[in-house]
């Protein structure tokens, strides 16, 4: 098994710029917000650091299983998006775009998940 094979994955790129870019949104959000403020950050690593957990199992089952946890995670942060949008804490420009990127890395981690389910199941 090739080390650390969660750098060339596609879907690991996409997930560690959304949580850069969700770092940076968030920096001026009121300290009053700070619990939506740490679970969405927390949510957004989440992904990213599941798929490389993930891909040092031994089997594809578990490591499907931490990719599951990823795809959660990142409804997490489209929640936490919509809850940021609501309180006016983000414009909906900024909420469709995160949000559309939320969605690649959601469609990305279900066809992973798909490619390794029969491999799992022998």
């Amino acid at each position: 098994m090739e080390l650390f094979r969660f750098l060339n994955f596609e879907v690991y790129k996409k997930s560690k710029k959304l949580y850069r870019e969700i770092n940076k949104l968030t920096k001026n959000f009121p300290r009053s917000y700070y619990y939506l403020v740490d679970q969405l950050k927390r949510a957004s690593l989440s992904v990213p650091l599941n798929i490389a957990e993930g891909s040092a199992k031994s089997s594809d089952k578990d490591f499907a299983r931490y990719l599951q946890s990823s795809l959660g995670s990142i409804n997490e942060v489209v929640a936490c998006l919509d809850i940021s949008l609501e309180e006016k804490l983000i414009n909906k420009t900024q909420f469709q775009k995160l949000s559309e990127e939320s969605k690649i890395i959601a469609k990305q981690l279900g066809s992973f998940i798909k490619k390794l389910k029969p491999k799992a199941k022998s």
